[in-house]
């Protein structure tokens, strides 16, 4: 079976891993958060690794780069997210410092990875 390039990333790998974590976490979430935070949450995880995904099938760098740049405002919209859903003790505070360790980890892989692609469209012949 062909592999993309997006599946070789270990950013992909993990911002997938950590979209599961945050269905996993979003279960024990109230009714009444079924198309508020639960539904926000979710979908801001999945746009992470989905732009990452996107992103590598673009042709230039520049283009590349905007969608990594999309990918890590997920990442942010989510800790803004995790941060409400700790307040409002919808997670333990464990359960928040677990995700939001992970969470950094992947914005600080995907600021690395923005700075090659913003290195190599500058290149010339890039």
């Amino acid at each position: 079976m062909f592999i993309y390039s997006f599946e070789k990333l270990e950013v992909w790998k993990e911002s997938k891993n950590f979209t599961k974590l945050i269905y996993l976490a979003t279960t024990k979430f109230p009714e009444t958060e079924k198309y508020g935070l639960t539904s926000q949450l979710r979908r801001a995880s999945v746009s992470v690794c989905s732009n990452i995904a996107e992103g590598s099938s673009r042709q230039t760098n520049k283009d590349k780069a905007h969608f990594t740049t999309m990918a890590f405002s997920s990442a942010v919209e989510v800790l803004n997210q995790l941060i409400i859903c700790f307040e409002l003790n919808f997670i333990s505070e464990n359960e928040y410092l677990k995700l939001r360790r992970d969470l950094e980890s992947i914005t600080n892989k995907l600021n690395a990875l923005r700075n090659y692609q913003i290195t190599r469209s500058t290149e010339p012949n890039k």
